[in-house]
């Protein structure tokens, strides 16, 4: 069985349902530290003028655990769902993204931040990609220790025989305990992604999955995961 486990993160970019796709399992780690600043809550789309961040406010605190975390209540959902709006709608497959974003900021109301963020991976999954892999919540499992101590006791619990871990966990991951516990470590290569037609210019890499739904529509998966068996895709 393969596995990944990574804190949930707010619209993430097209990496991080990579990785998802690479696995069997997929955890969120929500029970560790919260982090300011971060991919938490908050991710980029691509506008006319460029870059633009899309927050949701919370009542963050480095003390808190990313499960605990309290969404602030104000426009912000509103203001998400027009930005995108604004700067999506004209994009060739709008209309596959639209319901699940009426949904989520016209329908739904959010007090927390690991319940909408979960909300939104696993649907952008299921529903637009067609990732088959099984979700969970790493606290359903038993763990111990800190650190890399506990994520590896977290992976041992779960049963797995291979780990797939992102790349910035090289700065705390020790390859030999887990050579030791049998279990194969593998680090997710996120390079060499191929562009797609994006409505603006220069192209950019790191921005939200909505991004690629809303350009390529039924081929995203392609420019994720399907160009390394297909790599003549543009």
């Amino acid at each position: 069985m393969k596995l990944a486990v990574l804190q949930s993160n707010y619209l993430p970019w097209k990496g991080y349902f990579d990785i998802i796709h690479d696995v069997d399992l997929f955890l969120f780690y929500d029970e560790v530290q919260y982090t300011k600043n971060d991919w938490r809550n908050r991710n980029r789309i691509l506008t006319r003028d460029g870059l633009k961040w899309l927050t949701v406010p919370v009542f963050g605190s480095i003390e808190k655990r990313i499960d605990e975390i309290e969404i602030v209540e104000n426009r912000w959902q509103r203001q998400h769902y027009q930005a995108i709006l604004t700067n999506y709608s004209k994009s060739p497959y709008f209309q596959t993204i639209k319901g699940l974003l009426e949904d989520t900021y016209l329908d739904a109301q959010w007090q927390n931040l690991s319940q909408l963020n979960q909300s939104l991976i696993i649907r952008i999954s299921r529903e637009l990609l067609g990732i088959q892999t099984e979700f969970g919540i790493s606290s359903d499992y038993q763990s111990s220790g800190s650190g890399h101590q506990k994520l590896l006791s977290l992976v041992k619990a779960t049963g797995a025989e291979v780990y797939i871990s992102g790349p910035a966990a090289k700065n705390y991951i020790d390859l030999a305990d887990y050579t030791a516990a049998g279990i194969e470590l593998i680090w997710k290569d996120y390079s060499g992604y191929p562009a797609y037609p994006q409505q603006f210019s220069p192209f950019e890499h790191q921005v939200s999955i909505i991004d690629l739904i809303c350009n390529t529509g039924p081929d995203a998966p392609q420019y994720i995961w399907g160009w390394r068996d297909n790599p003549k895709a543009d």
